[in-house]
């Protein structure tokens, strides 16, 4: 097998190991705070928007010593274990106890961070200057079929339900556990790169050496790989995309777990409310895989770059949000068990409900594949620093938009989106006129990118 056919079969199987384990994750995420209100329980107390919470916030602070776990243990590795506690946190669901629920919170957060630093690392490592487009596409497309299988089944076995019974959770959960664990075991598939050596290096030289001083090495790798996240972290460059980034957090809140809980709070929407959830999902998914495949698997042919991507994801997203603020009661968030029967400023339509859904997944999937290229572009000699810090930025915004969820009406949601949304539309331009220079100075092809 070339070196090319084999980075992109790794590519695959990386994308489509995050496709199984975020099939579970995502529709988990997408249902749990519908669940949750369903439970018979009295003894449960916990709450889907501060469970997430808690997961982006250590998410956020787990990206600052993620470089160095990578660093130490490798990739592939990170990933399997990382993949490990994705199925423990949904297993939980199963048989829900408040303290289960909250610690798994926990370490799902520190998991996260290690397994998408891993992620970022082996994207970049099979990937260079003329693929990174592609490869951020193909990874994308795939991961975001996730959307699709597991909301797909909700929508289905939800069907005219308006109550969610014990065993219809556990039936769910015990199988999206599964889900997960099949995907935590196909990273082991992933081939490792070979290791390149200096011209005039000895093998067994090295090997001796590599040996003798493996603990040391592995040490200082992870203090470098520390270092290195706090200096890039404060360059121009990444300082601008993390406005970016920012969005990108909010929108993820918004559409994997405040949006179905708004379409789930409707009662105008009768007895299809709960399995609309999943159906939402699904439109979801639709939009970021035509998003991750026009814009990743064509990049060839784009020869504009990525800022006229990144300017279609928030005109989509603006569209979006228009809709869903005349659609959805503005109470609908934070709306008791049994619903809400307010009317926004039309009756609430699930034809409407199920574009908005398409339109936040085409535009969610403009913003991150361009992030993915750009990143893996700038820092490819430092894929691991960079993408934690991006991954960092992401997740604790993630975690403030879900910490206000509890407590924020509709329209103000919404208004933060749009403000942050405009200001890291143009703080990507910035980064991206940069690197269009950087090039033009270096004799490539802008097309390249």
């Amino acid at each position: 097998m070339s070196s090319e056919a084999k980075n992109l079969f790794n590519i695959i199987i990386l994308g489509v190991s995050f496709m199984f384990i975020f099939t579970a994750f995502q529709t988990c995420g997408n249902i749990a705070q519908t669940v949750i209100m369903n439970l018979n329980n009295t003894d449960f107390h916990g709450s889907g928007y501060t469970s997430m919470s808690i997961i982006y916030g250590v998410f956020s602070a787990s990206n600052l010593i993620s470089p160095s776990v990578v660093a130490i243990v490798g990739p592939q590795l990170c990933m399997v274990v990382g993949g490990m506690f994705f199925s423990l946190y949904i297993a939980v669901f199963i048989q829900p106890a408040t303290w289960a629920f909250y610690t798994a919170s926990v370490f799902i957060g520190i998991a996260a961070a290690v397994l998408w630093t891993a992620q970022g690392n082996c994207l970049t490592v099979n990937s260079d200057e003329n693929t990174i487009g592609r490869n951020s596409g193909v990874f994308w497309a795939l991961l975001q079929f996730s959307l699709f299988f597991g909301n797909l089944y909700i929508y289905f076995a939800w069907q005219g339900k308006t109550h969610i019974s014990e065993s219809d959770r556990r039936t769910v959960f015990i199988a999206l556990t599964v889900i997960s664990l099949v995907g935590t075991v196909l990273f082991f598939l992933i081939r490792k790169q070979e290791d390149t050596k200096a011209p005039g290096d000895d093998d067994s030289t090295n090997e001796i050496l590599e040996e003798s001083s493996s603990a040391r090495n592995k040490m200082m790798r992870a203090v470098a790989a520390f270092k290195k996240s706090i200096m890039l972290s404060f360059t121009k460059e990444m300082l601008l995309l993390s406005v970016t980034t920012a969005y990108t957090g909010l929108v993820l809140t918004f559409f994997s777990g405040v949006y179905g809980t708004c379409i789930g709070a409707v009662n105008r929407f009768g007895s299809e409310e709960k399995s609309l959830i999943g159906l939402s999902g699904i439109f979801i998914g639709v939009g970021e895989i035509l998003g991750g495949g026009v814009f990743g698997l064509l990049s060839k042919k784009n020869r504009s770059g990525r800022n006229p991507v990144v300017m279609l994801g928030i005109f989509v997203h603006f569209i979006a949000f228009y809709l869903i603020f005349f659609n959805m009661p503005n109470d609908a968030p934070i709306a008791p068990m049994e619903g809400t029967d307010q009317v926004a400023y039309m009756v609430p339509s699930k034809e409407v409900a199920m574009l908005c859904s398409f339109l936040l997944g085409l535009g969610d999937s403009c913003f991150n594949t361009q992030l993915l290229s750009i990143l893996g572009f700038l820092y490819s000699e430092d894929s691991a620093p960079a993408f934690a810090i991006f991954k960092f930025v992401q997740s604790i915004c993630a975690a403030v938009a879900y910490f206000y969820s509890n407590y924020f009406l509709l329209q103000w949601q919404l208004l933060i989106m749009v403000i942050v949304g405009f200001f890291g539309t143009m703080t990507f331009f910035t980064v991206e006129w940069g690197a269009a220079a950087a090039l033009a100075a270096r004799g490539s092809d802008y097309s390249s990118i």
